[in-house]
């Protein structure tokens, strides 16, 4: 399989299992990334190192023990609003795009603590070509509030990380009311909705004496918490109403409406600047504050640079191939991958495909296993393309597009079908050389048919500021052709780094497309090239 580098498709249909539209037609590499990123969180095919298995409990602290009075949980909702809060709705400069991360940032009175420290080491975790670090905060913030208790939260994906740090613009505790209303006013949020975003943040995490010795008392708040914070709420690592019940109440231990320095109270402040209104609200109805926070999350996340467009809102497709690689062995194209059903636990699948000539071919489908999204809310259910074999095709034949069965109810995306692009993959003819060090040879496979005008093997790297990028190769189309078989000629290039991954790009009638799987000379290692 080979995705298009960019691609843009037009919504699809209602979903059965949530009630908002799809956001893209499959495939589109960075939707389908994201898409995967957002719900596919445990279980089979989720990332090696999960970060929902961070949140279990959700007064986990890493690093650190759920018994430091920390959690992951605030660290990452706090990254999120501190990387936004740079915003300037006037000139439309700042807002989430990772900027947090440079030292400059973060070493501003505005942003102490370590949280976002912490929080930028997890971000790797989802970092990819296609999932931005910017991305990545606003993931890592989703599924903090989502797997800890709170609403869903509408998530849109497409954030450009800055090459820069913002300007300063995060409001502190000591400063007034006024200054505080003007702060959230840049930001682009009126006075209620800054009483509403700080209510939904503070139900999360607490402050750290070590960091704020002006606002927690040397004494321990909590004498099991190994590093003395003193929470805004009672439940400081569960999204509830509770921070505002128990202000309401005048229970509260909140440090920022309760300190013993009144400077630095600014909930206080906040919350009583509408006569507790909105407070009371939120106390009265639990509904009503999650209603209430998924929004503001959801707009917090959402506030990116001008000039930054963002995706539609990613729900998941309720039927999603991935992983679909096609290699050429001889005369045989072999298809492997899988297919997710979401919020499904078990169904009857077999997999139809459309070749070149216009036939069919048909494949039942095994059960690969289960994963889960927001802690078990959604079941997704996995099934491989004929076992871990694939499926092999006439190579003549090919592949254009796949179709599947679900307890007998056709899924084509709505008469579109799943495209499959076969003009170029990977050939099993690919070598290594009885040198020393390890040298070899990546075959590409070109069906003869296409219109493929380049070929080029991609490798990724970091830049000097943390954004991946892609450096393409090219590789030299042969002065006379080198037959794979009757459909196919190979498109070779010598590899000198035997461990460096590569995906397979080409284009093909004027669109770049990218293998999903990568290869390395490393691979070859059991297959050795002519003399």
């Amino acid at each position: 399989m080979h995705y298009p580098r960019l691609s843009s498709a037009p919504a699809l249909g209602t979903l059965t299992f949530l009630a908002t539209a799809n956001a893209y037609i499959w495939p589109s590499p960075q939707l389908d990334a994201l898409e995967s990123a957002r719900w596919d969180q445990a279980g089979f095919n989720s990332p090696a190192v999960p970060v929902s298995e961070l949140l279990i409990p959700c007064n986990e602290f890493i690093p650190g023990s759920s018994s430091s009075g920390r959690s992951d949980a605030a660290d990452w909702i706090r990254t999120a609003y501190h990387d936004m809060a740079t915003y300037n709705s006037t000139d439309g400069t700042g807002g989430l795009d990772a900027s947090i991360r440079f030292t400059e940032e973060q070493a501003r009175d505005e942003n102490i603590g370590d949280g976002f420290a912490n929080t930028m080491n997890i971000v790797p975790l989802l970092q990819s070509r296609y999932i931005s670090m910017a991305d990545s905060i606003a993931l890592l913030a989703v599924t903090a509030i989502e797997n800890c208790g709170g609403p869903q939260i509408a998530f849109r994906g497409g954030r450009l990380d800055a090459a820069q740090a913002n300007a300063p613009g995060v409001p502190e505790p000591e400063q007034d009311l006024a200054t505080h209303i003007a702060s959230f006013a840049r930001q682009g949020f009126t006075q209620t909705e800054m009483i509403g975003l700080v209510a939904c943040g503070h139900t999360f995490g607490g402050v750290q004496q070590s960091f704020f010795p002006d606002i927690v008392p040397t004494e321990p708040t909590d004498p099991t918490d190994t590093e003395n914070v003193a929470h805004f709420d009672t439940t400081y690592f569960t999204f509830d109403n509770n921070v505002a019940t128990e202000y309401i109440a005048g229970t509260t231990q909140n440090p920022l409406v309760v300190g013993f320095n009144d400077t630095t109270n600014s909930d206080k402040r906040i919350f009583g600047s509408d006569g507790n209104v909105t407070m009371q609200s939120f106390a009265n109805s639990a509904v009503v504050f999650a209603s209430t926070c998924a929004d503001l999350f959801a707009r917090m996340l959402d506030t990116v640079p001008s000039g930054v467009t963002l995706s539609d809102v990613l729900t998941p497709l309720p039927v999603k191939p991935a992983n679909v690689v096609l290699t050429m062995n001889g005369d045989v194209l072999q298809m492997t991958g899988q297919l997710r059903l979401w919020n499904t636990s078990s169904a009857t699948v077999s997999m139809l495909w459309t070749d070149h000539a216009g036939s069919t071919g048909t494949a039942n489908l095994s059960f690969a296993g289960t994963g889960s999204a927001t802690v078990g809310k959604y079941t997704s259910a996995w099934y491989r393309f004929n076992g871990t074999t694939g499926v092999s095709l006439d190579a003549t034949a090919g592949v254009t597009s796949l179709s599947f069965l679900v307890n007998g109810a056709l899924e084509d995306q709505g008469g579109v079908g799943f495209a499959v692009q076969d003009a170029f993959m990977y050939s099993a003819t690919s070598c290594e050389y009885a040198t020393m060090p390890a040298t070899g040879r990546i075959d590409v496979a070109v069906r003869n048919s296409a219109n493929v005008t380049r070929v080029y093997l991609e490798q990724t790297a970091t830049d000097s500021v943390g954004r991946i990028s892609v450096t393409e190769i090219d590789i030299t189309q042969p002065a006379v052709p080198v037959p794979a078989n009757a459909a196919y000629s190979l498109w070779s290039i010598n590899i000198t780094n035997p461990g460096t991954l590569y995906n397979i790009g080409a284009e093909v009638d004027g669109v770049q497309y990218s293998t999903p799987e990568q290869h390395s000379v490393a691979q070859t290692a059991n297959l050795k090239c002519p003399t």
